[in-house]
């Protein structure tokens, strides 16, 4: 009998789905995992008399489809941990040059500092390239670089912000007061200014700032030296009136003891509004602010992929610097894609051309760092198509036996 070909159609079929199920489950926990479906289409075996009868050649389950819908997004912790939140694909080349896609941020560094995945393809984006990321421009491997130690910057500009106090009385302890500020030198050394005003008369404040003589060539352990004196005015309600704005005083450091360029600064009287840093108020005198713009060295305490995609160094000082960024690419039919194993997936024949560009534009999705998406596969789910393919499989094997009961009746009545 031809009818043992529909049966065994249905086996066939069966089999195809509980092989999806299985693959389903066994992919519970990969990360970026998801789910796919099988569906399934009848066979028509003959059509008599126009259609009027029409008997079935069974089913036939050709066709599969990864479902992209978005996992649940764990914090991990990790350094170069990355999830999508939308949509989107992490963009990769293997070894070999090709292009693959993925859900599965969980990245790591190579030997070389290349980002990579955990199969040792490499993640693509943009790396900085004299501390400026151009995402305008092509993709390549993300690489953090062997020496990334901040260099120093000496300082070029320092405020203190305070009051000196209108009612000393001249000559008394009161009536001087001296405020330390910390500057940096061209190689990161650090020297401590100290800024003293004395009150000679009413309204009318000394100032000097000195430095260690042990910083300087030609100073003397022990003994401070000058490096610039003036006198500072106040009105009759305590505001400054001379130096008048901008009121920058330069202030040099020349023959530094330690071999660095001399140090050539302003102290800046005024804010950039114009507003005066200091005032003569009936207070105590105090200091209630310094800044300045130079930085030491520093040195490299983490490196790890943030918000947004973006890669950053912190260094001991508690600075930032960004030095890469991941690209996302969006895909208008990803159930188009073609799986290739390892969570990846390859342009297919009908597969859009992939718009590549920064997470969360055009479309893309955002990129969580430190965390990685779940699979998607409904173990609930799976577990009630087990139930159901099974029982077709155990059908359709009931369908051939019964068949077969029948030819071998059919057999011994012949015989």
């Amino acid at each position: 009998m031809s009818s043992f070909s529909t049966p065994l159609s249905g086996l066939t079929a069966a089999s195809d789905a509980l092989d999806i199920v299985g693959n389903n489950l066994a992919n519970l926990n990969t990360t970026g995992y998801k789910d796919t479906t099988i569906s399934f289409y009848d066979l028509l075996q003959q059509s008599i008399a126009g259609g009027a009868v029409q008997i079935g050649g069974g089913v036939s389950a050709t066709h599969s489809e990864t479902i992209f819908n978005q996992g649940s997004i764990q914090q991990t912790g990790g350094a170069f941990d990355a999830a999508i939140q939308g949509n989107g694909f992490f963009v990769l080349h293997d070894p070999g040059g090709a292009t693959l896609y993925t859900r599965a941020g969980n990245f790591t560094l190579d030997k070389n500092g290349n980002l990579i995945t955990g199969n040792g393809q490499f993640v693509q984006g943009w790396s900085a390239v004299n501390g400026v990321i151009n995402t305008n421009g092509p993709t390549g491997d993300i690489t953090i670089p062997e020496n990334i130690l901040q260099a120093p910057v000496a300082t070029a500009n320092f405020t203190l912000t305070g009051n000196l106090q209108a009612n000393a009385t001249v000559g008394t302890t009161a009536a001087t007061f001296s405020a330390p500020i910390q500057v940096f030198d061209s190689l990161g050394q650090a020297h401590t200014l100290t800024v003293t005003f004395t009150e000679t008369k009413a309204n009318t404040w000394n100032y000097t700032v000195d430095i260690p003589g042990a910083d300087l060539t030609g100073g003397t352990p022990g003994t401070p030296s000058q490096l610039a004196t003036g006198t500072l005015t106040f009105d009759g309600s305590g505001n400054l009136t001379a130096p008048a704005p901008p009121g920058q005083i330069a202030i040099a450091a020349k023959g530094l003891a330690d071999g660095a360029s001399d140090l050539n600064m302003n102290w800046n009287l005024y804010d950039k509004n114009g507003a005066p840093q200091f005032t003569q108020y009936a207070q105590a005198s105090a200091l209630s602010g310094a800044t300045q713009d130079g930085t030491a060295a520093a040195q490299v305490t983490q490196v790890a992929l943030s918000n947004g995609g973006g890669i950053f160094v912190t260094y001991s000082d508690g600075t930032q610097l960004e030095i890469g960024q991941l690209a996302l690419a969006s895909i208008a039919n990803p159930d188009s894609l073609v799986a290739v194993g390892q969570s990846n997936y390859e342009i297919g024949p009908d597969t859009t051309t992939p718009v590549v560009g920064t997470p969360a534009t055009g479309g893309r999705g955002s990129i969580q760092g430190g965390a990685l998406e779940d699979s998607t596969v409904d173990i609930a789910k799976e577990f009630t198509n087990l139930i159901v393919y099974q029982r077709s499989y155990q059908a359709n094997s009931k369908v051939i036996s019964t068949l077969n009961q029948l030819t071998q009746d059919l057999f011994s009545i012949q015989q």
